[in-house]
């Protein structure tokens, strides 16, 4: 399955950021922009990025694309170089929800669920990671060894606390699903949260595409006939199919 866009987070602090239009679209932009500290400049100034939010946007578009300038185009996807995902916001993290201009209302009715299901306190959890992380790096030096700590330790709960709870990461260990179906939303939650914290996941041949991504971008993926006997250090799936 590829990407139907790349998300990313873009720093615009003091950056020029064109916006043409009139009306409430082109005002939430603007306080959108503002909130992210961007220097808000029309048509004639020189910028990477613009916001187009008018009736007729197709001439303006065209014209800003000939200048290499990337375009968000408020209510025609068609007419979008990147998009402007609904934002979930706990100081310093931050959880973008996109839609690829499909549907802004499921963009929104996410980050409500969103909302209500992370702790208010989460930008702290962020903040003691990043104060610990000499202290980390000297208690677990493989860095291997740390992520999994780290991801261990968050697995048990997202507070602030999170560097006190963890410990050192368990020994090889390997834990075998079987799948119910084909489809990744029949996995259980367990299942869908053990292939999260997989170091690697082994798999028959043949397991959808869809499954294997709900593992981690960075944990090899390696299709055997047979679970492995020696399956590497930390946590390692063994995905098969149901009878």
């Amino acid at each position: 399955m590829t990407l139907t866009a790349l998300p990313i987070f873009v720093k615009l602090a003091g950056r020029p950021v064109i916006l043409i239009g009139s009306g409430e679209a082109a005002e939430a932009k603007r306080r959108l922009l503002e909130r992210a500290g961007a220097e808000i400049v029309d048509e004639a100034a020189q910028a990477s990025l613009a916001i187009v939010a008018t009736d007729e946007p197709e001439p303006i578009v065209a014209r800003l694309r000939s200048r290499g300038v990337l375009v968000n185009t408020v209510d025609r996807p068609d007419l979008c170089d990147f998009t402007l995902p609904a934002i979930v916001e706990r100081d310093p993290v931050l959880v973008a929800i996109g839609t690829g201009g499909v549907s802004a209302g499921l963009a929104a009715a996410l980050r409500q669920k969103l909302e209500a299901e992370l702790p208010a306190d989460l930008g702290e959890t962020a903040k003691a990671l990043h104060a610990a992380r000499t202290e980390l790096r000297a208690r677990f030096p493989d860095i291997a060894d740390r992520r999994r700590a780290i991801g261990a330790a968050l697995a048990e709960g997202l507070g602030s606390d999170v560097v006190a709870r963890m410990r050192a990461p368990e020994d090889a260990r390997l834990v075998r699903i079987t799948l119910a179906s084909d489809d990744p939303d029949d996995l259980t939650l367990r299942q869908a949260r053990a292939l999260a914290q997989a170091e690697r996941v082994y798999h028959f041949p043949g397991v959808p595409t869809a499954i294997l991504n709900r593992a981690r971008a960075d944990a090899p993926r390696i299709a055997c006939s047979t679970p492995p006997e020696v399956p590497g250090p930390g946590l390692s799936i063994w995905l098969e199919p149901g009878a």
